[in-house]
């Protein structure tokens, strides 16, 4: 009964966050599949080496690091919707070590909306400042794991593919230049499937924008590179990621001040200096709810600036 009536408490919580977001302009704290990018994500659309793999490396997604609300959920369950709804809430407040305390009790289970809900957890948690450098590594390549269990068990899972993409980016890293523009395909595939699944997930759109955008401005010697190992190299254009990005937006309007930065940083490429005004200015006007927004704030200005 305890579990219960926490459940509900926490379900009727979450209601009241999401709400008062959405009232403030913000994401909303309930868009528990939502990613976002990490700070090295930044080289990957900067012009310098797209790490020949034209994918952010997203990391704890769709919540704020620094803003951690102090939550009094109690992590027991009766049953598998109370366990999702419990985990499903200690993300939306940013409770990363919690929630993987309370997945890591399933990782054993065949059950795939346990298991992308533990690999986003794994590596959300390896994304952590304070992680050192081999916990790192190690939660990594666990969340991979995890992340291909749960395509295998339920391959219609969307979000099992989105998370699959996801945490093989950042395996990535770990593997070498090869494997990463190997990967960059699997990657893609697996994002199409995801959107293919869920039209409405803004987020499966944003990623496959920021994979377009990276391999439409990838070097002239990182394409001779893709070359040597592809008979047919990866390959977009700028007009390919501003319709994902496009897309991001109607299906969830201004849920993420990257997608707008994109969207800017995608019309300089294309010379349309008038949208790409537009778009800066509500990426720069954004509330800057987390540390990702504040250095979205900074890149908009300077862009801003670039621009007259």
């Amino acid at each position: 009964m305890a579990c219960r009536v926490a459940s509900r408490s926490a379900s009727r919580v979450l209601s009241e966050i999401t709400s008062a977001a959405k009232a403030a302009g913000g994401r909303g704290a309930g868009r528990n599949n939502r990613t976002y990018l990490r700070r090295t994500s930044s080289t990957l659309t900067g012009g310098r080496a797209a790490c020949l793999l034209g994918l952010p490396v997203v990391s704890c997604l769709g919540y704020s690091i620094y803003c951690r609300v102090q939550s009094s959920a109690v992590v027991c369950a009766l049953d598998q919707n109370a366990v999702v709804e419990q985990a499903d809430y200690l993300y939306s407040c940013a409770e990363i070590e919690k929630l993987y305390q309370l997945l890591m009790q399933y990782k054993e289970s065949d059950d795939a909306e346990f298991l992308w809900r533990l690999a986003r957890a794994a590596r959300n948690l390896a994304m952590l400042p304070d992680t050192d450098a081999g916990q790192k590594k190690q939660l990594i390549f666990d969340a991979f794991e995890y992340a291909s269990k749960a395509l295998e068990k339920d391959p219609q899972c969307f979000a099992a593919h989105k998370w699959y993409a996801v945490c093989l980016g950042d395996v990535g890293d770990y593997r070498g230049t090869k494997s990463k523009l190997t990967s960059s395909v699997v990657i893609r595939e697996h994002l199409e499937k995801a959107v293919k699944l869920n039209p409405k997930d803004a987020t499966s759109f944003h990623i496959l924008g920021y994979w377009c955008f990276a391999f439409a401005e990838l070097p002239w010697y990182q394409r001779k590179l893709a070359a040597v190992i592809f008979s047919k190299p990866p390959e977009s254009t700028y007009e390919e990621a501003l319709d994902f990005f496009l897309k991001a937006e109607e299906a969830d309007p201004d849920f993420y001040s990257k997608n707008m930065l994109m969207l800017g940083k995608t019309y300089i490429a294309l010379k349309d200096k008038e949208k790409a005004l537009l778009w800066l200015t509500k990426a720069k006007d954004y509330p800057a709810r987390t540390w990702e927004d504040k250095e979205v704030h900074q890149e908009a200005v300077d862009l801003l600036k670039k621009l007259g």
